[in-house]
């Protein structure tokens, strides 16, 4: 496929907002953060902006972005109009938590009710994230439960990560004390739910081949041309425009900087102490996981393209 940068934007972004909200959604409800306090205040209103930044970004991927409230119509069978209702859901229990505590109402109550909900919304978004590609049958690439896996993993760990870092700045030790392993064990995890997905779409077989892309039956067919002197829409949505090498270099970097060094930046600061290495952690995987993202959809192999083949 062709990477739309809107939706790579606006799947890592919203991935790290919702990691953040969960991960101090879930230090609320476990004691490690109090129901009411600046620092908690910062981290919700940091996660309803990244989900913002990453709505709007979306919206550059449509042709007519006005008319972007009709995708909500579909939500009995779409994957993307569910997406499209619980996005905003969320961002409005994220405002309204924000609100509560800016007005000193927050009590430990009310910030468990909020906490609660945070956590069942950000795990719907993830569901409706990743059945937006999941269940896309015809792209082998997609469909399978890795792709859910992977969308949730990968947002968890790198909200986990920021959590870390933002702790660390603020002083808050016994979320930092938590947030430091996690962020190992996430970012691992992730690591080998990625690798998991590569290696299986490394041995995939395509169903579709020349002859049922064509409808010609012979069993030797040679195709010399695209067919057409001009591109044309599937000819420059479907294809990446890069050789199967630089594609592996992309690959490589996306999971040495969004996983690999995150992972040495978030040891380095347990070890030191030190709250620079996971303000690195976080800069240096949020570039490694634009790769990442980037990789998925070009990765992908739509069957049109053995019909729009490219001659060399």
């Amino acid at each position: 496929m062709n990477p739309a940068w809107s939706v790579v934007f606006f799947t890592v972004l919203a991935g790290l907002g919702q990691g953040l909200a969960v991960c101090v959604a879930v230090a609320v409800l476990a004691g490690a953060l109090p129901a009411a306090s600046a620092f908690l205040s910062n981290a919700i209103a940091l996660s309803f902006a990244l989900l913002a930044i990453g709505l709007v970004a979306s919206f550059f991927h449509l042709a007519r972005p006005l008319r972007a409230w009709r995708a909500a119509a579909m939500w009995r069978t779409s994957w993307l109009s569910r997406e499209v209702l619980v996005l905003p859901a969320l961002m409005g229990v994220l405002a309204l938590w924000w609100l509560a505590l800016f007005t000193g109402r927050a009590g430990p109550l009310t910030g468990a009710v909020f906490a609660l909900a945070t956590i069942v919304l950000s795990l719907l978004l993830w569901l409706c994230t990743g059945m937006i590609y999941a269940g896309i049958r015809f792209v082998q690439e997609w469909a399978h439960p890795l792709t859910l896996l992977n969308y949730l993993l990968i947002g968890l760990a790198s909200g986990v990560v920021l959590a870390a870092a933002l702790a660390s700045l603020s002083g808050e030790s016994r979320l930092l004390a938590g947030t430091l392993p996690a962020a190992i064990l996430l970012t691992i995890a992730a690591a080998l739910g990625r690798l998991a997905s590569f290696r299986r779409n490394a041995s995939l077989k395509p169903r579709s081949t020349i002859q049922s892309a064509t409808g010609i039956r012979a069993r030797r067919l040679v195709q010399m041309s695209m067919g057409m002197s001009a591109g044309s829409f599937n000819t420059r949505e479907f294809f990446h425009r890069l050789g199967a090498r630089a594609l592996r270099r992309v690959t490589w970097a996306a999971m040495l900087f969004g996983f690999a060094v995150p992972l040495a930046f978030v040891a380095w600061s347990w070890r030191s102490g030190s709250a620079l290495p996971l303000l690195a952690a976080v800069a240096v995987q949020a570039a490694g996981l634009l790769a990442e993202r980037w990789v998925f959809f070009a990765q992908a192999r739509h069957p049109q393209n053995v019909y729009y083949q490219r001659v060399s």
